[in-house]
């Protein structure tokens, strides 16, 4: 009797998942017809659709960047006030080990004399005068003995707040330790899916993708059109207005050209907000570290008084910051793959400016 052998099941026919996990939006999906029945084919996308997830991809990132950037800002602070805690406390312990050490001398002093009452011993005293004077010595002994136990006391209520503090404050640190990993964990997996897009274009594609500063996410290029109107509410100042803010753009200057670095201040790479808070610096004026807190800083400048040095804000969320050096252009570090460079702040939405100094 012959054996029966069950059918293998066709192999599945492999098909490319570079573009499966990307999602983009509006794009048209392509049916390929097949002799025998019909057969959906996953579309490629079109460079403009490639060009959209990097940009938003990396608009993503950088938020997330300034998050990490105040979270890291956070801990060193909350580090360096800990430290400060830690000396306080270590002073004080000193401070009550001496204490301590008085008051134990005075009270083995005490017991080798023997609790006599002061009386009987003026009156077995062969030297009633004398020991007068140990009295009164004595007297003042006790004083400084009581006002060494109210010292004690105030240090260890001292103490006590110190550990306090410090607890708190190591909560604090904590924290934000956890919230840098956090961001920083997002921002490596948004440039992680825009690298892996950018790979598959072509090197003149890439170059394309990255030739512009927007960062998608609602950016301003669909305004082009009216990039003359735009200009016209720009003021004619091309010269800064003081000597620190022409300092700044100097600064400025000399980065252009290093890379993005994401979470760098210099000097060797930037992102947005460690390029000109580095830039002010070497002006003598203290930026804080995100976008969120350098918009703090300074007057708030109208868009039609910007003036070489101003801090130029961009999006809804303040997520990107430039140094403005006139006729409506800026010195910033745009992104992952875009140096430093010279742009327009047209390339994206325009929020809001700040003159510090």
């Amino acid at each position: 009797m012959a054996a029966h052998r069950k059918p293998k099941p066709p192999r599945a026919k492999s098909r490319s998942t570079t573009w499966a996990t990307f999602v983009f939006a509006g794009a048209a999906t392509a049916t390929a017809t097949v002799y025998g029945g019909g057969a959906h084919a996953d579309p490629s996308p079109t460079l403009s659709q490639v060009k959209t997830e990097v940009d938003k991809l990396h608009h993503e990132a950088e938020e997330a960047t300034e998050r990490y950037n105040g979270a890291t800002e956070r801990a060193e602070k909350a580090e360096r006030r800990l430290e400060a805690l830690r000396d306080q406390a270590s002073r004080r312990t000193a401070e009550m080990n001496a204490v301590r050490n008085a008051l134990g001398s005075y009270a083995t002093a005490q017991y080798r004399q023997g609790a006599i009452d002061p009386s009987v011993q003026l009156a077995l005293s062969a030297a009633p005068e004398r020991f007068l004077r140990r009295a009164a010595t004595a007297d003042r002994a006790g004083a400084r003995q009581s006002s060494a136990l109210g010292r004690l006391r105030s240090q260890l209520r001292g103490t006590e707040q110190l550990r306090t503090e410090a607890t708190a404050e190591a909560r604090t640190l904590e924290s934000a330790q956890r919230a840098a990993h956090r961001h920083k964990r997002t921002i490596q997996s948004k440039l992680k899916r825009a690298s892996k897009l950018l790979a598959e274009l072509t090197p003149a594609q890439r170059g394309r993708v990255l030739a512009q500063d927007g960062h998608g996410h609602g950016n301003a290029r669909a305004d082009r059109g009216d990039r003359t109107t735009r200009r016209a509410d720009l003021p004619k100042v091309t010269a800064p207005t003081s000597q620190r803010a022409a300092q700044a753009i100097a600064y400025a200057r000399s980065a252009l050209g290093k890379p993005y670095v994401w979470g760098a201040t210099g000097p060797n790479g930037y992102d947005c907000s460690g390029l000109t808070q580095a830039a002010w610096k070497s002006a003598g004026v203290s930026l804080p570290r995100t976008t969120y807190t350098q918009v703090n800083v300074g007057q708030r400048i109208p868009r039609s008084q910007l003036a070489p040095g101003d801090l130029v804000f961009f999006y809804s969320g303040l997520s990107h910051v430039g140094l403005y050096t006139g006729n409506g252009q800026m010195i910033h570090a745009p992104r992952p793959g875009a140096p430093v460079r010279v742009a327009s702040i047209d390339e994206m939405p325009f929020n809001t400016a700040t003159r510090p100094g």
